[in-house]
């Protein structure tokens, strides 16, 4: 598999924990020959107990990503776009969800605070994957994966992140977005589902699709 024939150079995956947007987005990288930028989980020494204890670590939690992804967004500015194909997965607009969901109002002005004197800019994304599942897909799929701090992640928390990722982006208008159902299909460890959806993303040049293979195949 080559480089997408479309003008894609910047693909950010995005969706809820559990989803599978990590994998699938090292398994494009390498079917790109792609730069690969992940979020920096597992390096976030306050994010299991944020996921065990709640508000205690909410705040230090979310500064270590927002100063994390600053850092990787200023390089990947810095970076040579019109060369090399780029798969992140996350986009960094996205973080303020996570802060309107887990900080208290006075924690959410100090954030902002320190969005504003950042002065991060990132660069937009030729292309957003959003991975959209069922929280019953995403608390097997959690189950399964067995991650350090998976095993302290709730049902109640699932349903609030998947209700606040489906508004963020059904107002996202910043470029084009391909929105895949991932409750019925694994493009991770299915190769067929993998080519269907590779095949979407090479079509994909602009506007809001939806790749959902399952609903084509019953209709």
């Amino acid at each position: 598999m080559q480089q997408t024939g479309n003008s894609s150079r910047y693909i950010a995956i995005e969706g809820p924990i559990g989803v599978g947007k990590t994998a699938l987005a090292r398994r494009l990288a390498d079917s790109l020959s792609a730069h690969l930028v992940l979020e920096e989980v597992e390096e976030n020494p306050f994010l299991e107990r944020f996921y065990r204890d709640g508000r205690s670590a909410a705040l230090p939690a979310q500064m270590f990503f927002l100063f994390a992804r600053a850092r990787q967004i200023e390089d990947l500015r810095q970076s040579d776009l019109f060369t090399n194909v780029q798969i992140s997965d996350y986009l960094f607009t996205r973080d303020r969800l996570f802060a309107e969901l887990n900080l208290d109002a006075e924690e959410l002005k100090l954030y902002d605070q320190i969005v504003d004197n950042l002065g991060v800019e990132p660069p937009v994304p030729d292309l957003v994957i959003y991975l959209q599942a069922s929280v019953d897909a995403i608390m097997s799929r959690l189950a399964r994966r067995n991650a350090p701090f998976d095993r302290f992640v709730d049902r109640q928390y699932v349903e609030k992140l998947t209700d606040a990722y489906a508004r963020f982006f059904h107002a996202y208008d910043e470029g084009p977005l391909l929105i895949v159902n991932a409750s019925q299909i694994d493009p991770v460890n299915n190769d067929a589902d993998y080519e269907q959806l590779f095949q979407q993303i090479e079509r994909t040049t602009g506007g809001r699709h939806f790749f959902n293979p399952v609903a084509a195949v019953m209709a």
